[in-house]
């Protein structure tokens, strides 16, 4: 056993070659063992094994500073930089995170988990290192759908332009979530047939340079012949134009091949671009076999690759949206659906199934799919942008400026919305009700189940402007699902339960624990009344002021932050109707950054559950008490 033995970098420089690969296999079973435990991303942990083991081969980290675009391909990372004994704690409350994590290890410079941001980050370290007259090493590591999206395409233009050494590694295997898509992925696999040009330039550079007294002369007229014909021949061309030198694609399984050109690298000056060719799933038939499957898996029989079922009669708020939008769009053709690399996660694969003129995979690119999805509808298209709340924060220039202000009858299907359990602390999707809710002319609203989904999603394709509809992640009992009351009405919610004493205002997935909570204190003489609000903007003030004629003390539940959320909206209204009176305590999520950990644990931490909804209420109802 070599993985034992491995308590840092410097225990893999002893190793040779030979055994480093038995360490890879040793590592692969590892990674398999506790994901198939814990759940987690595999596929792409699995096909980064040996370009890890050869970094941290060739270089000294922490001095050397390695960057990783998102993390989720980093697990080999954590085992061999001190955390490998913490291993089976991955994704769990108070465990290892799932992502590169700066608080986690001083290996981890930057906790990420959005892709596009390392070559900046990168960038910025490598410029203070200049700055600072040190001499280490600077490598960003970024997998090929990532250099799609346009921070990492900013970071390329900002490196050629200021020309750092640094290294970028090109971590290439056709697939983000979902197989990579566009231009530059078409791109990367022209040159991937076509190797042939780097063996000859180099071999033809080195031996003009060898010739005495002329040789560099020579070499320089060479140099420019070759600025003729580069356009023809240079598969890595967009890159040397942008300012990089360019080296690969080289087989990023292969660690004799890694380890030699990993260390030729690190002699040569200016920015680099190291394309290395891996393969998704790496060691694992069924992750090799389905690598979109694979990518972010729960829990999963390691000898059959099938994940432990839900139980029998449950639907998610995503099987209720698929459903939904496929029943919309086959009756209507104008319909259309966009996501960001993600069609399976946020159920548009039977869409594209159905419908595949009229499904659009823009790639990791959400800020474009937002404007792309304003210019469908100012044809006269009706689209639909699928994307996980997490990943629409970076598209909100484009939802004030290219959606909103044009006024645009765009849906935003705004998927993992609220905590999402071990994804963890750039996952949860928290803070898109405080920062959409500011917006003018935007519709945002929230289903408490899969059904009322179905009919807020067919009111959403009605509306002559842009809306936004969250929903959770998680599944439901079919059977405990209430059937819907009436048709949606613009700003109206409904008042499941009436009471007298407190009124719990709760908004999408918390409607189910506050109706359970209501029940628990009527049964302590306590009678609490429940609206299902549907709509943060606009707010139905109208029911909120006929309540406050009657009840003087509101309990607002919103998964999300409070802060600027949807109990911040309820006492907004109060406040303009002057109602001094009426007391309102918001439940929600606090205002910093939430940790990864089950969703069911972390609800209960932060009181979201029946119960400790409940226990807020009765220290409304102790306090109104104690005041009168």
């Amino acid at each position: 056993m070599y993985l034992e033995k491995i308590n840092s970098p410097a225990d893999l420089k002893r190793l040779s070659v030979k055994e480093l690969s038995l360490l890879a296999e040793e590592i692969r079973d590892e990674i398999l063992e506790v994901v198939s435990k814990n759940g987690g991303h595999l596929a792409s942990s699995l096909g980064a094994v040996e370009l890890i083991l050869a970094l941290h081969y060739v270089f000294d980290a922490p001095t050397d500073q390695l960057v990783w675009d998102m993390g989720y391909q980093a697990y080999t990372h954590k085992l061999v930089t001190g955390r490998r004994e913490q291993f089976h704690t991955l994704k769990q409350l108070g465990g290892l995170s799932g992502f590169s994590h700066r608080d986690e290890s001083p290996y981890d410079l930057f906790t990420t988990g959005h892709g596009g941001t390392c070559i900046s980050s990168a960038l910025g370290l490598a410029c203070a290192r200049d700055f600072q007259k040190k001499t280490h090493e600077v490598v960003a590591i970024i997998g090929d759908a990532a250099l799609g999206e346009g921070l990492a395409l900013e970071g390329l233009n900002h490196v050629g332009h200021l020309k750092p050494d640094m290294l970028v590694i090109l971590n290439d295997n056709e697939w983000s979530i979902s197989r990579t898509i566009g231009a530059v992925s078409k791109y990367l696999n022209r040159i991937i047939t076509n190797p042939v040009y780097n063996r000859i330039r180099y071999k033809v550079e080195k031996f003009l340079k060898a010739i005495p007294r002329v040789g560099k002369g020579m070499a320089k007229e060479a140099h420019r012949f070759e600025e003729g014909i580069k356009n023809l021949l240079v598969p890595g061309i967009l890159f040397e134009e942008l300012g990089f030198r360019y080296i690969g694609p080289i087989d990023g399984h292969n660690l004799e091949t890694l380890i030699r050109t990993l260390k030729g690298a690190k002699e040569l000056e200016g920015p680099l671009l190291l394309h290395v060719v891996t393969k998704k799933g790496k060691g694992y038939s069924f992750a090799e076999k389905f690598p979109e499957k694979f990518h972010k898996i729960e829990p999963f029989d390691l000898k059959s690759g099938e994940e432990r079922r839900s139980p029998e009669g449950t639907v998610s708020f995503t099987d209720g949206f698929s459903e939904a939008l496929l029943e919309e769009a086959s009756k209507d053709s104008r319909v259309v659906a966009i996501t960001a690399a993600m069609p399976l996660g946020t159920g548009l694969t039977e869409f594209a199934r159905q419908f595949p003129d009229r499904f659009f995979d823009v790639g990791m690119a959400e800020q474009h799919a937002v404007t792309f999805a304003a210019g469908l509808a100012r044809a006269g298209l009706k689209p639909v942008v699928a994307v996980y709340s997490t990943f629409f924060q970076r598209a909100l220039d484009q939802i004030i400026h290219d959606l909103c202000i044009q006024n645009l009858p765009v849906l935003l299907a705004i998927d993992r919305a609220g905590l999402v359990g071990v994804d963890g602390i750039t996952h949860h999707g928290i803070f898109d009700i405080a920062y959409l809710r500011a917006i003018p002319n935007l519709t945002l609203l929230s289903p408490k189940d899969p059904a009322e989904l179905r009919q807020m999603l067919r009111f959403s394709l009605q509306q002559k402007g842009p809306v936004a509809l969250r929903y959770a992640r998680g599944e439901m009992a079919r059977q405990k699902v209430l059937r819907p009351n009436g048709k949606i009405v613009a700003g109206r919610g409904e008042l499941l339960r009436d009471g007298v004493e407190v009124a719990i205002v709760a908004l999408g997935d918390m409607v189910y624990p506050s109706l359970r909570a209501a029940e628990i204190l009527e049964a302590e003489g306590i009678h609490a009344a429940v609206v299902n609000a549907r709509f943060i903007k606009p707010l139905d003030s109208q029911l909120l002021l006929e309540l406050s004629q009657r009840i003087n003390r509101f309990v607002t539940v919103e998964n999300a932050m409070t802060e600027a959320g949807f109990g911040a909206a309820v006492m907004e209204c109060f406040a303009a109707h002057e109602k001094e009176s009426v007391r309102v305590r918001a439940l929600g999520l606090p205002s910093r950054f939430i940790e990864h950990g089950k969703t069911e644990l972390l609800l209960k931490e932060a009181g979201l559950t029946a119960e400790g909804i409940a226990e807020a209420v009765r220290q409304e109802v102790r306090a109104e008490k104690s005041y009168v």
